[in-house]
C-alpha cells in the first residue's frame, strides 16, 4: 500500500469518526468497521459516485448543483448499506452524513502536510530570445 492511499483512507476514517460524533443518526460500532467502511466509502466514491453523477447530470444542472448533495447522500448510504457495523438513520441524516465528511475531509487535507514536497510549488523559469533569434534559458534563468 502506498502511503498516500494510507493518508486518504485515514482521513476519511477520521472523517467518518467525526459525522459520527456529531450527528446522532450515523452510527459505527467499532473501530474494524470504522475501518472498514471508510474504505468501501472510498470504493463507492471511486466507482459508483461517477456513474450516479452521470446519470443524474440534468438534474444537477437545473438544480444548479445542489443535487449533487443528493447524489453524496446516495453513496453514503450504500457504503453504510454494505458494511456491518455502520448505519444511517435516514437518507437525510446519509446526505448530512456526506456533507461532514466531505467538510471534515477538506479540513484535515487544508492542514496537513503534503507527502509529496514538490507537489504545489511553482518554479519560475526566465525565457529570453538571445540575439542570434533562438529563445532558450536566461542566465540564471532557471534557478
Amino acid at each position: 500500500m502506498t502511503a498516500r492511499f494510507l493518508a486518504h483512507w485515514m482521513t476519511t476514517a477520521a472523517a467518518l469518526g467525526v459525522a459520527a460524533w456529531i450527528l446522532p443518526g450515523v452510527r459505527v460500532d467499532s473501530p474494524a468497521a470504522l475501518a472498514v467502511a471508510a474504505l468501501v466509502l472510498g470504493f463507492v466514491n471511486a466507482i459508483v459516485r461517477p456513474l450516479l453523477v452521470l446519470l443524474t447530470l440534468p438534474f444537477t444542472v437545473l438544480t444548479l448543483g445542489l443535487f449533487y448533495f443528493i447524489v453524496n447522500g446516495i453513496a453514503f448510504g450504500l457504503a453504510a448499506f454494505l458494511v456491518p457495523g455502520f448505519s444511517v438513520a435516514s437518507f437525510f441524516t446519509a446526505v448530512l452524513g456526506a456533507f461532514v465528511v466531505g467538510v471534515t475531509s477538506w479540513f484535515i487535507g487544508i492542514f496537513s502536510s503534503r507527502l509529496d514536497k514538490t507537489t504545489g510549488r511553482s518554479t519560475v523559469v526566465e525565457v529570453r530570445r538571445h540575439h542570434d533569434g533562438r529563445w532558450g534559458l536566461a542566465p540564471g534563468g532557471g534557478k
